[in-house]
Formats: structure tokens, sequence, C-alpha cells
């Protein structure tokens, strides 16, 4: 139940890249090598179970301090920081959702979701190929980002229905995720409408979710639950099983635009819905924070609750993404320092 420096000398690269290769080899990042294309089963759904939703609680003062645990917990440190924060870039949806986006820019992003890592860096720690997880943008800039992305297999993601309030008509909502569809989105980022949370209608949750999920057809559905406006951890709890039931691939925190987005409690309440979603139905559900994600320390607590809460199989990206802009910066700024011992400026890891 819920309760300013380049690369050392090329003389040096071997051993770097040894030392990376010899964490991701070991113990539970082992696992890590997970293809980013893994296939799973996607979240069907069940039928509403009102009876299970009212009957869900959520003790909040042993949720801070499980995450007041996670926070004051020593990190990995050296060459096993350096892969786990290679993964969280594989778990990236790089995003832009601002008012000045241009097509410019977005194919600059997607430049950079290609190769998020300069190649002298890439070179020092021994990989050859990295991207993120997804590019997510919105519905206007899939265009620009498919004549960068192509055939690469990167997935467009777009928000959709009305983002970030949710207050269109749910025929301009659908309609607006058939035309993302059909733009070329592979994932659609949904908002709910957050006063059925608020009113505990969770049958009209449940049917506006389940019509969105039909609207996305083969596209995944993230599904944006804007944690922030919703009050309690029991009422994300219950919007969570809510939004699970009626077919959602992922949960969301954020849409990155409320007073207050993700937050490590309200994270682990989340993944503890999917958790126990998993173990009543089978299906494994994908977990997304978003909003203020920005340091490479954050992005391993993330890390860390999903291995805990979850497991390694959810520290992949076709079950863990983080929506970030400018984390990719911080990142490479620690993956700098590994390789050559120096911190760099900031505009020297500059996003487009």
């Amino acid at each position: 139940m819920i309760h300013a420096r380049g690369c050392r000398a090329a003389a040096t690269t071997p051993i770097v890249s040894d030392l990376v290769i010899t964490a991701f080899e070991s113990g539970i990042v082992r696992a890590m090598k997970t293809s980013q294309s893994a296939t799973f089963r996607r979240n069907d759904g069940c039928a509403l179970d009102l009876d299970w939703i009212s009957q869900l609680r959520v003790n909040r003062n042993a949720s801070d301090r499980r995450a007041a645990s996670l926070a004051a917990r020593r990190s990995v440190k050296k060459e096993y920081q350096a892969a786990w924060l290679v993964q969280a870039i594989k778990c990236i949806d790089l995003t832009t959702l601002g008012g000045d986006d241009t097509p410019g820019r977005v194919e600059r992003l997607c430049l950079k979701a290609l190769r998020p890592l300069r190649g002298d860096l890439l070179a020092a720690l021994g990989i050859s190929d990295l991207r993120v997880g997804a590019v997510c943008v919105y519905h206007e800039m899939i265009a620009p980002a498919l004549r960068v992305l192509g055939s690469s297999g990167l997935p467009i993601a777009a928000v959709s229905t009305g983002f970030p309030a949710g207050l269109a008509s749910l025929e301009t909502k659908l309609r607006e995720v058939e035309l993302s569809v059909a733009a070329g989105a592979s994932e659609i980022d949904i908002v709910i409408t957050r006063q059925h949370v608020l009113t505990g209608n969770w049958q009209a949750l449940y049917d506006e979710t389940r019509a969105y999920r039909n609207a996305c057809g083969d596209a995944h559905m993230k599904t944006i639950l804007a944690t922030g406006d919703l009050l309690t951890l029991e009422n994300v709890a219950r919007a969570s099983w809510a939004c699970m039931m009626a077919g959602a691939d992922f949960i969301k925190t954020s849409t990155g635009k409320e007073g207050v987005n993700a937050t490590i409690p309200v994270a682990l309440t989340m993944v503890r819905t999917i958790r126990e979603y998993a173990e009543r139905t089978g299906f494994q559900v994908g977990f997304k924070p978003a909003g203020g994600v920005s340091s490479a320390k954050a992005a391993l607590q993330y890390l860390t609750l999903m291995k805990e809460e979850l497991g390694i199989e959810w520290m992949q990206p076709h079950l863990f993404r983080i929506g970030a802009s400018s984390l990719l910066t911080d990142i490479e700024r620690q993956l700098e320092h590994f390789v050559t011992g120096h911190y760099s400026a900031a505009h020297r890891h500059a996003m487009p």
C-alpha cells in the first residue's frame, strides 16, 4: 500500500575508458546495457475500480522521511557515477516548450539529442553511440524535428490536449492528439483535466484518459498529472491509478509550468502506484519526472529512486524518462570533470 578545459592527452584516454567500461560491466550497471529500443508490453489498461481508488491512503510523514533519506544518502562516485550519468542521458526527454521556439532552435536541439556529448568526451569515456531518450516539442515543431531526426529512430514526443492547462474542449483535445500522431509524433504527452481530480470524479478522469489513449493509436501516451495542482499525495495516488487503469503508458509529474513541479515525495508516491499496478495487472507503466530537474545530482536521486522502488529494469528509457532542457548541460560538465579533473564553464556546454 502507498504509505574550461579540454580532455587529457590521448595517451591517458584508454585508462579513463577502461574505468567506465568496468563500471558498466559490474554489478547493477551491467543491467543498464539493455537496448534503448527495448520492446515491452504496452499497458492495455483495465476496468476502473472505484473501490480500490477510494481506499488509497498515503502516509505523508513516512513519504517525507523516505524522500529525505534519498537526498542525504551518499551518492555513487567516480567511474560508477560517470556510468550512471551516461544512463541518465539516455533517459532524458530533451525538451523545448517556449513561446519563442523557432524551427532553427528545434533543429539544433535535435542535433544535440543525437550527439549529447562532445566527441572528445565520448572518446575518453569509451562510448561509441549515445543519444537521449526523445525530443519533446509542441505540435508545430514536429516537422522541424523530423527534418533532422528523419529515420534515426529517436522518438519525437509532442505535448498535446491543450497543454499546459488542458482546458480546451474534449473534441479539440482529441483532434490535437490525432493531428500530432499524423504529423509524425511517436509519443504524446497529454495533460489531464485537474478538476476531475479535485472534485473526485474518477470516472470522468478515466473516460477522458481512455479517449486520449484511443486517439493515440500506436503512439505511446504519457499522462501528465500536474501534481503541483492536485493538493495532496492521496490525490496524486488516485489520479495515477485512474490514468493507469485507462491505459497510460507513462505517468508524468508535471508540465513544468506549475508553481511546484517534480519533487521526490510526489515521485515516490507515483512509483509506488506503478509497482502496485504491475503486481495487480502485470502491466509495466513508465515514470517521468519533469520540471525543475536541472542538476546531475537530482538525476542521480531519481535513478536511485527507480532502482530501489521498482528495480533495475525501470532505469531504462523504455520505462523511465526525465523531462528536462538544462539538465544535459550539468551532466556534461560533470562528465568533463570526471575525464579531465576540472570543471568547465557552463557556456562551453550551451544548449540551443
